[in-house]
């Protein structure tokens, strides 16, 4: 930028320009973050932008995920960045929540697969292998996780048994010193192209979990095809028919749907900051098309005060959005966020996610829904980020529950 502008820019915008940071920030939500956040997000912004954007849509076209980027995820520290001090010791990055944040942020703002892929591997697998499981699980799986070298997945989720977990009908029974496994799990991110899987099992104890490595016999994955949304990554059932696992398979500390909604939990806050990414990539696609495209009187769209409007709500949304997961954040990081305030995170933000998508989709016109614009590839994932991970719906029922002290989900 030429010196003469910067001259008369704010200290704060200056800094932005100087940093190379484009992107929504209406009420300088930049501001509340620290040099370190920033150059957390700057580093997965231009890797989004580089690496991510010149190749997601033909991805998501031809249904498979950018498998050559997953070194390069290892490589910039996205993969369980944000699991606390210990987890250093197994060659993570240590980030805070709000950087985590931040990069999931970015990263689906290119394509909510890829950032679904980041947060089953940090929340779902690292997070209850760190949290639960022995020093020899830690130590065996932790460091191959974080560079990339093993994929994991997260099977709870069945065919009959989406929102009430606690129905499943997985078991794992006893078998000497070891245990059988027989179940199914379906909708499973990574699930066909993962070395280790996070299965839940009832047992006569209760549920608990336990890691499958994909080539115990009786373990077989299947990938699920003819998706219209979440194209570019991979999803997958699970299959266990008399899949005998060692002792040293389960993970000790993790007894009971308390332990996997606490791993939800760690998903569920990684998605709320993701969805925003999705909002902004559309709202800066509808503002630059309405901004250039000339209709009826040569005036831009955007002169126009009904286009105005929509702008101006879209804009109005996704800052409350940002201001709501940097607080989520930064209670995490102090240690006090609950799990019914993830829940309003996750719930508000990825509708107001889907509303922008849409909006963006009208502003746009037919143009709207091709490939050639990334809106209508955002609208179609953000309708499967709207069911997973718990429904709209089991989100409103957390929070009346923490409201009233009455649950009502039956």
């Amino acid at each position: 930028m030429d010196e003469g502008v910067l001259s008369v820019l704010s200290p704060y915008s200056r800094l932005k320009s100087a940093m190379g940071f484009p992107g929504v920030d209406y009420l300088l939500f930049d501001s509340q973050l620290s040099t370190g956040e920033l150059l957390v997000r700057g580093t997965a912004r231009r890797f989004v932008d580089e690496r991510v954007l010149p190749v997601i849509r033909d991805c998501y076209r031809d249904g498979v995920f950018p498998t050559q980027l997953i070194p390069e995820l290892a490589q910039l520290g996205f993969l369980g960045a944000s699991l606390g001090p210990e987890s250093e010791r197994y060659g993570c990055a240590g980030m805070n929540n709000v950087e985590y944040g931040l990069v999931m942020q970015e990263l689906e703002r290119g394509d909510s697969g890829l950032r679904s892929f980041a947060s089953v591997q940090s929340a779902l697998v690292m997070y209850p292998i760190l949290q639960f499981g022995s020093e020899e699980q830690k130590s065996g799986w932790l460091p191959r996780l974080c560079s990339g070298q093993a994929i994991g997945c997260f099977g709870l989720t069945e065919p009959d048994f989406g929102s009430n977990p606690a129905a499943m009908r997985t078991t794992a029974v006893r078998d000497g010193s070891g245990w059988v496994l027989n179940g199914e799990k379906t909708w499973i991110t990574n699930g066909s192209v993962a070395d280790v899987a996070v299965v839940w099992a009832r047992t006569e104890d209760g549920i608990q979990a336990f890691l499958i490595d994909r080539e115990v016999t009786g373990f077989t994955t299947h990938e699920i095809h003819d998706k219209l949304s979440m194209r570019a990554s991979v999803t997958s059932s699970l299959a266990m028919v008399d899949c005998r696992l060692k002792a040293s398979a389960i993970l000790p500390g993790a007894r009971g749907l308390k332990a996997a909604l606490a791993c939800l939990t760690q998903a569920r806050f990684g998605i709320g900051w993701g969805v925003i990414g999705a909002a902004m990539g559309c709202f800066e696609t509808a503002r630059s098309y309405t901004v250039t495209r000339k209709q009826f009187d040569g005036k831009p769209l955007a002169g126009h005060q009904m286009v105005q409007e929509k702008l101006a709500g879209m804009i109005t949304e996704i800052t409350k959005a940002q201001l709501l997961a940097l607080h989520c954040g930064r209670l995490k990081d102090a240690g006090r966020l609950e799990a019914a305030h993830v829940s309003m995170l996750k719930r508000n933000n990825v509708a107001i996610a889907l509303d922008c998508a849409r909006q963006s989709r009208d502003l746009l016109g037919a143009n709207g829904i091709t490939g050639e614009y990334s809106v209508m590839r955002h609208l179609c994932n953000l309708e499967t980020v709207k069911t997973y991970e718990g429904t709209d719906h089991i989100h409103a029922l957390v929070i009346g529950e923490r409201i009233t002290g009455i649950p009502a989900y039956r």
